[in-house]
């Protein structure tokens, strides 16, 4: 497999933050992405890092906000837009497959749109754990999505 494209779109040119966090969140973005497809990354001095890349139906966001403690790894993906058909059963499924189908993950509910999210600080963040949530979030919404498409999309 041939190293992913990565774009920088965003204005300001990346600055060196921790570069094991962000070595390790690429290899694992590569590794995941079909050749020849592009990876689009920046930096923002308000947001830090953001990685976004295609995985099967679903479009995957990458966030490490900084190199602190205090900072956070989040990974999201979307995978159904609001408002959808019975609301309330699509409530009570999404509360049903956080208990235990989502790990370290969850369904929630961000700008009108569902969404699968796994977010940590980095206090002792490991790699391991950095490509555990990338993995457990491109999976379980590219697995979701069509089905809750299917049923709940308007």
């Amino acid at each position: 497999m041939s190293n992913p494209v990565v774009e920088n779109t965003m204005t300001q040119e990346l600055e060196p933050v921790t570069p094991s966090y962000i070595n390790e969140i690429e290899g694992v973005i590569s590794t995941m992405i079909a050749e020849g497809q592009t990876v689009q990354a920046g930096y923002d001095s308000q947001e830090g890092y953001l990685w976004k890349f295609q995985y099967g139906s679903v479009e995957v966001y990458v966030q490490l906000t900084g190199q602190t403690d205090d900072d956070s790894l989040t990974v999201w993906s979307y995978v159904l837009s609001l408002p959808a058909k019975e609301e309330a059963r699509l409530m009570r499924k999404l509360l049903e497959m956080n208990w235990l189908k989502t790990f370290e993950a969850h369904f929630a509910i961000v700008d009108n749109r569902v969404v699968v999210v796994a977010t940590r600080t980095v206090a002792e963040l490991s790699p391991g754990e950095i490509a555990r949530a990338i993995t457990l979030v491109a999976n379980i919404a590219d697995d979701n999505d069509d089905a809750l498409i299917a049923e709940f999309g308007q």
